[in-house]
């Protein structure tokens, strides 16, 4: 059985915490990559997460030839997770990468300044609160007194924040567990928390390996999109690095939305994973990049409003502060 671990003790300080506690992560990362900020001006470094449209548009090369034309050069840096791409972008490690709705939210909390540069569609059924399979637990209701593993600061953590609210369950009753992905699995099947909030395509491989039932997931109650960012070093130098990007991701999207099996096929390697599993998450993934509008914003400060409501920001937060200059809806 897994270690109990003790709840957060100081919600005040989560997002200065969070991000302390993975800059040597992130930056020791960014090294092994060949990226440091020491990096020739003409670099253009791209942080990416293993599931996002940025590693398929970085596995199929289909970026490299339009940033050439430019004079600007692609370098890729991975990361497991949101909050430590955004130390990253803060180290100046990164030029560009993309999140969840909530990591921006705790990190322009925590001082990081960046940019909100695009997003694509909502996905509200690619995230979800399970339980496992035979569990006594049937709705979000059912989870007052109970122990959730999530990852902490990801855009699940919104989804409970959000399902909670709606189910009339005071957040402070639920006993948040604090793990990454592979650790959330791992309590989940072996029994020491009672649900998991989760994310594809952990949450399709915990559909089908371990017959996990849903208790909700992101309908009605959260958008769970995918979010991309950018330093202001790269707004101000070479905007039209940002277009680049973004017009290669909806290409990307594109063909993604026509080849499915073999986008399937594609990141089950790169995962890891059964190709059923990745088909079933890219099936509930929406493909398509747009530059972030007032929509998207205002979906942002809802997060950081009820963030800050519950404590787990420590200051209020305008998330227009972060976005776009006017010029780029005006080109």
């Amino acid at each position: 059985m897994m270690r109990r671990r003790p709840p957060l003790e100081n919600p005040s300080r989560f997002a200065d915490g969070l991000m302390r506690c993975v800059l040597a992560a992130a930056v020791a990362a960014c090294c092994g990559c060949g990226a440091s900020s020491d990096a020739p001006s003409k670099v253009v470094r791209i942080g990416y997460q293993k599931a996002g449209t940025l590693n398929l548009l970085r596995l199929r090369g289909g970026l490299e030839p339009d940033m050439e034309r430019l004079g600007l050069r692609v370098e890729w840096v991975g990361f497991p997770a949101g909050p430590q791409l955004l130390e990253a972008l803060n180290a100046r490690a990164i030029d560009f990468g993309h999140v969840g709705d909530a990591p921006p939210i705790l990190a322009q909390a925590a001082g990081v300044d960046f940019v909100y540069a695009a997003c694509e569609p909502a996905r509200v059924h690619a995230e979800a609160i399970v339980v496992p399979a035979g569990s006594p637990l049937n709705s979000v209701s059912d989870l007052s007194g109970k122990r959730v593993a999530l990852n902490k600061g990801s855009n699940v953590h919104f989804l409970l924040v959000r399902a909670l609210a709606a189910a009339n369950v005071p957040y402070d009753s639920v006993e948040k567990v604090y793990l990454p992905p592979s650790d959330s699995r791992a309590a989940f099947e072996g029994g020491s928390v009672d649900a998991w909030a989760v994310w594809d395509p952990y949450f399709a491989e915990a559909e089908l390996t371990a017959g996990a039932q849903v208790l909700a997931d992101g309908e009605g109650i959260v958008a769970n999109r995918e979010i991309h960012l950018a330093s202001r070093r790269l707004v101000e130098e070479w905007p039209e690095a940002i277009r680049a990007i973004v017009d290669a991701l909806d290409r990307e999207g594109e063909w993604a939305k026509e080849n499915t099996a073999e986008v399937a096929k594609i990141m089950a390697a790169e995962l890891g994973l059964r190709v059923e599993v990745m088909q079933r998450a890219i099936d509930r993934k929406g493909y398509g990049v747009a530059l972030i509008g007032d929509e998207v914003l205002a979906e942002q400060q809802e997060v950081a409003d009820a963030f800050l409501e519950l404590g787990l920001i420590p200051k209020a937060i305008d998330v227009r502060e972060a976005a776009l200059p006017k010029s780029f809806s005006a080109e």
